[in-house]
This record gives structure tokens, C-alpha cells and sequence, in this order.
């Protein structure tokens, strides 16, 4: 690596948080993000919630104390990363605000930055885009406790961005999060 190369290269570490319902946008924003911090010198990484449930928190379930852990799990490798000089993008429901308080007082007490982003998609929205087709078996009576509709969600009440997706293309809603962290210093 040249002197170069070095230089232009960001190691300003942060987890940023996108919670939401089920097909509110979450992943795909996340995504969008990576792309053009990876093209100015960021080291990125999604934690996608999928990936996660398979590979690292593989047995859990659907009932508070698993999602709580599930939670717990993946902001400690979002901390872990952070805390390393990587972007951890975290396009991860997690319902309870227990659960996401409780990653955020991790990143405080190492020193990590830590946003959370509510991708505040309505229900109504979420059903009809309804990408893995939850909602539909949730509607059959295939599938129960499914987060919005018959399992809580609590939405942030201060997030640091609340992105309206609805109202939006993936890319402004990107670019709204690259501006936040921009303007904290960490982009």
C-alpha cells in the first residue's frame, strides 16, 4: 500500500442502526449506503439480519428474551467493527427499545459511534411491498407473531433520522443518511 493509498483511506469506525418493520426498506438502503462509502474509502459492512439469524444466532426464535439476544449479539459485532474503524450498517428490525438502548450504552462505553435510524415505512406500505412475503402468511393464518402486525414494534422516539421511504427513492434516502453522517464527522 502507497502513501497514497493509505491517506485515502477512512478509518472513522460507526454502527448505524436502520430499524424498522418488515419490507420498510431497511436492507436495501443499508446497501445503497455501502456502495458509495466503499467508493470514498470507507470500510464497510452490512449486517444483514438474515445472515445473522443463520450464521450466528442459528436456534433462536421469535420470542422477546431470542430477539433480545439476537439483538444483543449483533450490536456487539457492530460495536466490535466499529470500534475497529469499520461502517457497520445494521439493517436489523430489532423491536423492543430495551434491546436497542442497550446497544447503544455498549457503543458509549467504548467510545463508538452510534446512530439509529428509524426506517418509519407505514405498515399498510410495508404489506403491499411485502418482500419475503411475511405479511401474505401472516394474512393466511401461516404465520404468527410477526413484528407491527401481531408482535410489538416500538418505534424510536428520537431517532438520529427518521427516513419516510414511501415518500422517497432508495437513493434519497441514502443520501440523507450519508449527509447525518457527514455532518457528525463520520463520512
Amino acid at each position: 500500500m502507497t502513501t497514497t493509498d493509505k491517506e485515502s483511506h477512512v478509518t472513522t469506525g460507526a454502527t448505524v442502526w436502520l430499524t424498522g418493520l418488515p419490507s420498510a426498506g431497511k436492507t436495501t438502503i443499508a446497501y445503497e449506503l455501502a456502495g458509495r462509502l466503499r467508493e470514498e474509502g470507507h470500510l464497510v459492512e452490512v449486517l444483514d439480519g438474515d445472515e445473522i439469524r443463520e450464521f450466528i444466532s442459528a436456534g433462536l426464535g421469535f420470542s422477546r428474551e431470542d430477539r433480545h439476544t439476537n439483538v444483543q449479539r449483533i450490536g456487539f459485532l457492530a460495536e466490535l467493527l466499529a470500534r475497529n474503524g469499520v461502517k457497520a450498517l445494521v439493517p436489523v428490525i430489532a423491536p423492543y427499545a430495551d434491546s436497542r438502548e442497550a446497544v447503544r450504552g455498549r457503543h458509549q462505553e467504548s467510545g463508538a459511534a452510534y446512530l439509529e435510524i428509524h426506517v418509519a415505512t407505514p405498515v399498510e406500505v410495508c404489506s403491499v411491498r411485502d418482500v419475503k412475503g411475511l405479511y401474505a402468511k401472516q394474512a393466511a393464518g401461516e404465520l404468527s407473531g410477526l413484528t407491527g402486525v401481531d408482535d410489538p414494534y416500538e418505534a424510536p422516539e428520537t431517532p438520529d433520522l427518521r427516513i419516510e421511504s414511501q415518500d422517497q427513492t432508495v437513493q434519497e434516502s441514502a443520501a440523507a443518511l450519508h449527509a447525518l453522517l457527514t455532518e457528525r464527522g463520520l463520512a
